[in-house]
Parts: structure tokens; sequence; C-alpha cells
């Protein structure tokens, strides 16, 4: 945010309100957008990241905020499309497995095969929103020791996988959580504030959230998937054209009150830099 402040010359300040001007208007936009979604096969995990502290750091941490410490962003993906179906940020607890895997259910038009991994809030939170109206299975993986030496920065290697049918018929050849994963690389790579040693990570709850917004707006509607040659949502048949950022914040603009827009200059340039 300061770098887009810099590159702008306009008050860090006035970033950080587009940022949250943004962060509303791209989460109104996916909420009403995609809907009614018709997808075969959905994916869904979850990546971590870390509010103004690390979780072990938070009680000497100096005025510490009551939401710093870990944050869990949970996303859906549909695996032919690509499409973003949906996204929560918050704790890795069962309310948040529930709320999110019933945000899941009311975007989908038709039955689905679900996969996720072995973490078991899901199993009650699949349970609540599907009931037997889907295909569901678990894959878990297992873990060997990482190399010596390597353990603080280096995941554990994967010595293999297990897999669990927990409702319906699910294919076992379309059990995986791939597309997902790769989707959180993707997340990682184009927001600072989720790389894994940074000084770029939120220092507020709410920037994170408006952020991860953002990001699902750009991954769906305008970023061209390169194996779809589309976007997600085009592939999804959510639009027939491509969108830009320029017409997004005609469009954010014109939802803003008159009498709250501020006077933001360059706003594409700033939303594209952050």
């Amino acid at each position: 945010m300061r770098s887009v402040s810099r590159l702008t010359d306009v008050s860090i300040n006035t970033v950080s309100k587009l940022l949250v001007d943004a962060g509303k208007f791209c989460a109104g936009f996916h909420d009403a957008k995609v809907r009614d979604v018709k997808a075969g096969r959905v994916q869904v995990d979850e990546i971590w990241s870390f509010c103004y502290a690390k979780q072990k750091n938070v009680k000497t941490a100096k005025a510490a905020p009551e939401e710093a410490g870990d944050a869990w962003t949970w996303v859906a993906i549909e695996a032919d499309t690509k499409l973003i179906v949906s996204h929560l940020v918050g704790g890795r607890d069962g309310e948040y497995a529930r709320e999110f895997m019933c945000d899941v259910r009311d975007r989908l038009a038709n039955r689905v095969q679900l996969t996720s991994d072995g973490h078991r809030a899901y199993l009650d939170a699949v349970e609540t929103a599907f009931g037997d109206d889907v295909d569901y299975a678990m894959l878990e993986k297992l873990f060997g020791q990482a190399p010596e030496g390597q353990r603080r920065y280096s995941p554990p290697v994967i010595v293999g996988t297990r897999t669990r049918c927990c409702t319906g018929k699910p294919d076992p050849k379309h059990i995986s959580t791939s597309y997902a994963e790769r989707q959180n690389l993707t997340m990682r790579m184009h927001m600072r504030r989720f790389t894994r040693l940074t000084n770029g990570f939120s220092k507020k709850f709410e920037n994170h959230a408006h952020m991860v917004a953002i990001y699902s707006v750009w991954y769906n509607w305008v970023r061209i998937h390169k194996t779809l040659r589309v976007t997600p949502a085009m592939a999804a048949g959510l639009t027939d054209r491509l969108w830009g950022w320029e017409e997004l914040i005609e469009m954010m603009d014109a939802d803003q009150p008159t009498q709250k827009r501020g006077p933001y200059k360059k706003r594409a340039s700033m939303v594209q830099s952050d």
C-alpha cells in the first residue's frame, strides 16, 4: 500500500480508503454475480495467513488488536472452469466451516462432486449444508518428516494419500484437491499479505478480507486463465465477455453515494498496483 501511495503520489490514507471501498464493492459484486453456478466438481481448501502478528506472538505483541493472529481463507473452486465459487476469511473451526459450506451450497445450481482435505470440521459442515444431496469425499495427505535443517521453512514431505468416501457416490478418479491447492499458490504469488516470510502482512483483519474480495473478482472476471484462454467467469457461463478494471471501477464509483465519493485520482492504476 505504501508503494502504491508513492507511485500515485497520494496519501496512504487515500489508498487505505480506496482499499476499503473496493473491497466492499468486490464482495458485493461476487455475492450478486456468482449465483446458480452449473458445476461438476468442486474442490475446497484453506490457506493460512496472519494479521498483525502470528498467533504464537500475539500475547507479547504491542497493542495487538482483538482480531490479531491466524487468518484462514476458505476457498471453493470449480475444477473444470477454475471459478472461485466462494471464499471466506476467518478462523478454522467448525462454525466457519459450516458458514463456508452453506455459502458454497447457495451458489450452486446442481448436485456436485465435492472434495476436501482431511480437516474434520468439513464432515459436519457438509452434512449441515448439503445433507445427502452431494457426492462428497475427503483426500487425506500422509506426511513424513521434513529433512533435517529444513523443518522451520519447508513443509513436511508427503509420503502418500488416503481417500474416504463420505456421502453419495463420488468418482474415485476425481477425488482431488489439486486445483484448489494450485489456486492457493496463485493467491500467495499475487498477494504479498500471504507470503510466509514477509513484512507486508495485513495489519488489520478487515483489510485482509477486503484484499481477498478484490483478488477473487480479479481472478474470476479479469484474469485470463492460461489453459482456458478465457476468464473463469466466461468458462462458467456467468458472462460472455472479458471484464476490465476500468468498468469495474466505474461501477464502484456509481455505487458510492455522491456525498461520500472522494476525489481519488488514478483509481485504476492504484487498484492494479495493489
